[in-house]
């Protein structure tokens, strides 16, 4: 199935979906949203990768930042923090520049290297994306984190590629049904900066709109 651009869902979706359905649910679905010290020293790192449109080569290596990519097959759109193009005989050819070149997604990541693999299904969708852009293929890329300061190398293996694929295809169907998961609470939800709105402990199924409405109706 190919998805119009009007369908397209947001990349970094995938992080907050892999993490935790509610959560991705409640953020893309019901447009709530609060942060937290991670979420807020996250957007810092993450501004300064981003300079849209920004390129800078050294030697074999050309850097762009901000790269706006989009997967027509995930349906799913949104922005690499860098891209690295090395110049290799198999890669791709860029426009204004000689030669070929292979690209390598890198994400940067405030924490440090996470027990699940959200950060890993993220960088494997934007290299999906970049293999439909390009017409090439992208076996691995690098997902950078802050507070070690060190690169982790992830290999795009059939069982990722398989995993980003089935995650977009049921963050599609729950979009379109508008509806948000019920999740039974676990350990990870004291790190999430939605536990406040989301109510983990409420096992109805209410939508966290519907929620704050009565909270604000029994307060009036």
């Amino acid at each position: 199935m190919m998805y119009p651009e009007e369908a397209y869902l947001m990349l970094s979706g995938i992080q907050h979906f892999a993490f935790c359905e509610r959560q991705w649910a409640i953020i893309h679905i019901e447009q709530q949203w609060a942060e937290n010290y991670w979420t807020t020293a996250g957007k810092l790192m993450h501004k300064k990768a981003h300079d849209e449109g920004a390129f800078e080569k050294r030697g074999n290596l050309l850097t762009v930042r901000g790269l706006r990519i989009s997967s027509r097959e995930l349906g799913l759109s949104g922005q690499c923090d860098i891209v690295e193009f090395h110049e290799d005989e198999a890669g791709v050819n860029l426009f204004g520049y000689e030669g070929n070149w292979k690209p390598v997604p890198v994400e940067y990541k405030h924490g440090k290297p996470k027990e699940h693999n959200a950060d890993e299904l993220q960088l494997c969708a934007q290299a999906i994306c970049l293999e439909e852009m390009f017409q090439t293929e992208i076996p691995d890329g690098y997902l950078y984190y802050g507070e070690n300061r060190r690169r982790s190398h992830v290999v795009f293996t059939d069982e990722l590629r398989t995993e980003v694929k089935n995650m977009s295809r049921k963050m599609h169907d729950l979009f379109k049904r508008g509806y948000t998961p019920n999740v039974k609470p676990t350990k990870q939800c004291k790190s999430c900066s939605l536990e406040n709105l989301c109510v983990p402990k409420l096992q109805k199924g209410m939508k966290v709109r519907e929620y704050m409405e009565k909270y604000l109706k029994m307060n009036d």
